[in-house]
Protein backbone atom coordinates (compact mmCIF):
# COMPACT_ATOMS: atom_id res chain seq x y z
CA UNK A 1 0.00 0.00 0.00
CA UNK A 2 1.59 3.41 -1.17
CA UNK A 3 1.28 6.44 1.18
CA UNK A 4 0.81 9.95 -0.19
CA UNK A 5 3.07 12.16 1.71
CA UNK A 6 2.66 15.28 0.25
CA UNK A 7 -1.19 15.25 0.72
CA UNK A 8 -0.52 14.41 4.58
CA UNK A 9 2.28 16.93 4.77
CA UNK A 10 -0.21 19.77 3.03
CA UNK A 11 -3.04 18.95 5.31
CA UNK A 12 -0.84 18.77 8.16
CA UNK A 13 0.67 22.35 7.32
CA UNK A 14 -2.92 23.66 6.86
CA UNK A 15 -3.74 22.19 10.75
CA UNK A 16 -0.64 23.77 11.72
CA UNK A 17 -1.44 27.22 10.38
CA UNK A 18 -5.49 27.29 10.90
CA UNK A 19 -4.95 26.14 14.65
CA UNK A 20 -2.54 29.15 15.25
CA UNK A 21 0.68 27.74 15.10
CA UNK A 22 3.64 29.44 16.20
CA UNK A 23 4.87 30.62 12.62
CA UNK A 24 5.63 34.12 12.23
CA UNK A 25 3.96 36.00 9.25
CA UNK A 26 5.79 37.38 6.59
CA UNK A 27 7.24 40.77 7.82
CA UNK A 28 6.36 40.36 11.74
CA UNK A 29 8.86 39.83 13.72
CA UNK A 30 8.61 37.23 16.30
CA UNK A 31 9.90 39.63 19.10
CA UNK A 32 8.01 42.62 18.50
CA UNK A 33 7.32 44.55 21.43
CA UNK A 34 4.02 44.05 23.37
CA UNK A 35 1.79 47.42 23.99
CA UNK A 36 -0.20 48.13 27.01
CA UNK A 37 -2.52 51.12 25.52
CA UNK A 38 -4.51 51.42 28.36
CA UNK A 39 -3.24 49.27 31.43
CA UNK A 40 0.42 48.82 32.42
CA UNK A 41 2.29 46.06 33.07
CA UNK A 42 -0.47 43.54 32.40
CA UNK A 43 -2.50 42.26 29.14
CA UNK A 44 0.04 43.26 26.44
CA UNK A 45 -1.24 43.11 23.22
CA UNK A 46 0.82 42.11 19.80
CA UNK A 47 0.64 44.62 17.98
CA UNK A 48 -1.51 43.56 14.38
CA UNK A 49 -2.25 46.64 12.10
CA UNK A 50 -3.94 45.15 8.89
CA UNK A 51 -6.00 41.81 10.35
CA UNK A 52 -9.56 42.01 8.65
CA UNK A 53 -11.61 41.48 12.03
CA UNK A 54 -11.48 44.52 14.95
CA UNK A 55 -13.44 46.62 16.95
CA UNK A 56 -15.38 49.30 15.59
CA UNK A 57 -14.41 52.22 17.71
CA UNK A 58 -17.78 54.59 17.01
CA UNK A 59 -19.75 50.82 18.33
CA UNK A 60 -20.55 50.07 21.96
CA UNK A 61 -19.03 47.35 23.17
CA UNK A 62 -21.52 45.65 26.59
CA UNK A 63 -19.20 42.96 27.53
CA UNK A 64 -19.74 40.74 31.20
CA UNK A 65 -16.44 38.39 32.54
CA UNK A 66 -17.15 35.62 34.58
CA UNK A 67 -13.40 35.20 36.10
CA UNK A 68 -13.82 32.01 37.50
CA UNK A 69 -10.68 31.13 37.46
CA UNK A 70 -7.60 31.43 39.74
CA UNK A 71 -4.14 29.98 39.78
CA UNK A 72 -1.89 27.37 42.09
CA UNK A 73 0.46 30.34 42.84
CA UNK A 74 -0.98 32.77 45.61
CA UNK A 75 2.09 35.42 45.05
CA UNK A 76 1.47 36.13 41.62
CA UNK A 77 -1.11 37.86 39.28
CA UNK A 78 -3.77 35.94 38.49
CA UNK A 79 -3.79 35.05 34.69
CA UNK A 80 -7.52 35.44 34.06
CA UNK A 81 -7.15 38.76 35.55
CA UNK A 82 -4.06 39.07 33.24
CA UNK A 83 -6.58 38.12 30.42
CA UNK A 84 -8.96 40.44 31.27
CA UNK A 85 -6.87 43.23 31.23
CA UNK A 86 -5.86 42.08 27.50
CA UNK A 87 -9.39 42.36 26.42
CA UNK A 88 -9.13 46.00 27.85
CA UNK A 89 -6.13 46.90 26.29
CA UNK A 90 -6.94 45.10 22.72
CA UNK A 91 -10.32 47.12 22.94
CA UNK A 92 -7.69 50.35 23.87
CA UNK A 93 -5.90 49.18 21.23
CA UNK A 94 -8.23 49.23 18.48
CA UNK A 95 -9.12 52.59 19.07
CA UNK A 96 -12.46 52.06 20.72
CA UNK A 97 -12.50 55.06 23.61
CA UNK A 98 -13.19 53.60 27.19
CA UNK A 99 -16.88 55.47 26.76
CA UNK A 100 -17.70 52.77 24.18
CA UNK A 101 -16.04 49.93 26.58
CA UNK A 102 -18.24 48.64 29.10
CA UNK A 103 -17.14 45.64 31.07
CA UNK A 104 -18.53 43.84 33.79
CA UNK A 105 -15.91 41.30 35.60
CA UNK A 106 -17.51 38.84 38.10
CA UNK A 107 -14.98 37.45 40.11
CA UNK A 108 -16.66 34.00 41.19
CA UNK A 109 -16.23 30.96 42.87
CA UNK A 110 -12.72 30.06 43.75
CA UNK A 111 -11.46 34.16 41.64
CA UNK A 112 -13.61 35.60 44.44
CA UNK A 113 -10.52 35.33 46.73
CA UNK A 114 -8.91 37.91 44.51
CA UNK A 115 -10.48 40.79 45.94
CA UNK A 116 -9.58 39.81 49.18
CA UNK A 117 -7.80 42.91 51.43
CA UNK A 118 -4.13 43.09 52.00
CA UNK A 119 -4.50 42.17 55.52
CA UNK A 120 -7.35 39.37 54.77
CA UNK A 121 -5.37 37.85 51.91
CA UNK A 122 -2.17 37.65 53.76
CA UNK A 123 -3.54 36.02 56.77
CA UNK A 124 -4.75 33.25 54.06
CA UNK A 125 -1.82 32.87 51.93
CA UNK A 126 0.90 34.29 53.91
CA UNK A 127 1.69 37.08 50.88
CA UNK A 128 0.37 40.07 50.09
CA UNK A 129 -2.29 40.10 47.20
CA UNK A 130 -0.36 40.79 43.94
CA UNK A 131 -4.03 41.10 42.20
CA UNK A 132 -4.74 44.20 44.08
CA UNK A 133 -3.17 47.18 41.80
CA UNK A 134 -3.88 45.40 38.39
CA UNK A 135 -7.76 45.30 40.34
CA UNK A 136 -7.13 49.15 40.93
CA UNK A 137 -6.10 49.59 37.53
CA UNK A 138 -9.47 47.89 35.93
CA UNK A 139 -11.39 49.81 38.13
CA UNK A 140 -9.91 53.54 37.32
CA UNK A 141 -10.01 52.19 33.70
CA UNK A 142 -13.69 51.73 33.62
CA UNK A 143 -14.39 48.09 34.07
CA UNK A 144 -16.69 47.12 37.02
CA UNK A 145 -15.31 45.05 39.63
CA UNK A 146 -18.09 42.55 41.44
CA UNK A 147 -17.69 39.62 43.22
CA UNK A 148 -19.84 37.47 44.30
CA UNK A 149 -21.37 37.52 47.75
CA UNK A 150 -22.96 33.76 47.70
CA UNK A 151 -19.04 32.82 46.78
CA UNK A 152 -17.72 34.39 49.70
CA UNK A 153 -20.50 33.77 52.33
CA UNK A 154 -19.34 30.26 51.07
CA UNK A 155 -15.75 30.71 51.92
CA UNK A 156 -16.26 32.50 55.16
CA UNK A 157 -15.62 36.06 54.56
CA UNK A 158 -17.55 38.93 55.77
CA UNK A 159 -17.91 42.14 53.46
CA UNK A 160 -15.14 44.10 55.22
CA UNK A 161 -12.53 41.66 53.64
CA UNK A 162 -13.25 42.55 50.30
CA UNK A 163 -11.49 45.54 48.89
CA UNK A 164 -12.99 48.57 47.78
CA UNK A 165 -12.56 48.44 43.99
CA UNK A 166 -14.88 45.41 44.26
CA UNK A 167 -18.56 45.85 44.34
CA UNK A 168 -20.24 42.91 46.59
CA UNK A 169 -23.19 41.65 44.63
CA UNK A 170 -26.28 39.47 45.53
CA UNK A 171 -24.24 36.38 43.24
CA UNK A 172 -22.85 35.98 39.98
CA UNK A 173 -25.69 33.65 39.01
CA UNK A 174 -28.50 36.58 38.78
CA UNK A 175 -25.33 39.44 37.69
CA UNK A 176 -25.47 37.38 34.41
CA UNK A 177 -29.19 37.52 34.42
CA UNK A 178 -29.22 40.93 34.92
CA UNK A 179 -26.81 42.16 32.59
CA UNK A 180 -27.62 39.82 29.86
CA UNK A 181 -30.87 41.75 29.61
CA UNK A 182 -28.76 44.97 29.21
CA UNK A 183 -27.24 43.58 26.11
CA UNK A 184 -24.14 42.33 27.88
CA UNK A 185 -22.25 39.82 25.83
CA UNK A 186 -20.81 36.36 28.01
CA UNK A 187 -17.81 36.04 28.13
CA UNK A 188 -15.57 33.41 30.54
CA UNK A 189 -11.66 33.37 31.62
Amino acid sequence: MRKNTGLATRVGAILLTSCGAMLPAAGVTPTAAWLYPAIAHHGGVHPRETLPFRPEPSQEYRIIVDVASTDKDPAKVANSLDRLARLVNLMAYAGVPPAHTHIVAVLDEGAGLLALTNAVYRTRFKVNNPNLPLLHQLKTYGVQLLVCSQAMAEAGFPDDAVTPDVTISLSALTDFAVFGREGYSYMRL
